[in-house]
């Protein structure tokens, strides 16, 4: 059992390594074998299909994104305090990502949406979920922000699908341009989109 559960953890690690790298297209069962040093047929043991593989590796991404997140937004801090500490630890985790491979890899999430979307529709249904569930966590923040009287936004919902948009737009030119200086103006365009008057660490660090 061990054996095979390490089998299985090794393809998702060398498949979400070359997605990252290479996308999702130009990927073969055979090259992810290799990569994952196990033979072929240990592939269809686990996996019925490359496409069942991509949506394995997007849940297992998601899970440990989402848990970043999390720590990112739901804690006792101001609101305003937490988005921006979102913001920073994406560019954190992008330059340490650029430090280690020499490349801006940019979103998994966005790159396959762009790759993707219209090509398959599974893994298009689970990129929805996923930004969707994005999000929800980004509006629980600004509805808080809202009530306190930090932001003046109609919509909250609008407003925080506006941030996670804004954010995968300068993580795509941050991997556009192999630099990560495109993710500073976030915060201040963030403030502006939401009419925001931060308060306390989120003043101060702006």
């Amino acid at each position: 059992m061990g054996r095979t559960s390490d089998a299985k953890e090794k393809i998702l690690n060398a498949a979400h390594s070359l997605i990252e790298l290479r996308g999702y297209s130009a990927l073969g069962v055979a090259e992810i074998c290799k990569a994952a040093d196990v033979p072929k047929g240990s592939f269809y043991y686990f996996f019925e299909s490359k496409e069942a593989l991509a949506l394995a590796v997007l849940d297992e991404h998601w899970h440990a994104q989402r848990d970043d997140w999390a720590r990112a937004l739901e804690d006792d801090a101001e609101p305003l305090t937490r988005l921006r500490r979102l913001f920073q630890q994406t560019q954190a985790g992008l330059r340490a990502g650029q430090q280690s491979c020499g490349t801006v890899s940019g979103c998994m999430f966005g790159n396959l949406t762009l790759e993707l979307s219209n090509q398959t529709e599974p893994i298009r249904a689970r990129l929805q979920q996923i930004f969707d569930a994005q999000v929800e966590m980004v509006d629980t923040v600004i509805a808080e922000a809202r009530e306190r009287g930090e932001a003046t936004v109609g919509d909250t919902r609008d407003a925080a699908r506006s941030v996670v948009a804004q954010l995968e737009g300068q993580v795509l030119f941050a991997k556009l341009y192999n630099n990560t200086q495109h993710l500073e103006a976030l915060w201040e365009n963030c403030l502006a989109l939401l009419s925001a008057r931060p308060t306390g660490m989120a003043a101060v660090n702006s």
